[in-house]
């Protein structure tokens, strides 16, 4: 599953506020979605890793 998650404008605008409710979802969202999980897979591979809860 090729993620999305690099160009995601709600993961970037949660990443820059942290504190807002938005923000907060998004971390809750991360969680459970798949889409999140093959982003992080992604980045281990090529041997980065961007692990924000």
């Amino acid at each position: 599953m090729k993620s999305k998650c690099a160009e995601c404008k709600w993961r970037k605008w949660s990443e820059a506020n942290p504190t807002k409710f938005f923000a907060r979802l998004w971390k809750w969202h991360i969680t459970w979605c798949p889409g999140w999980k093959a982003y992080q897979r992604e980045l281990a591979a090529e041997g980065k890793n961007d692990s924000t809860p």
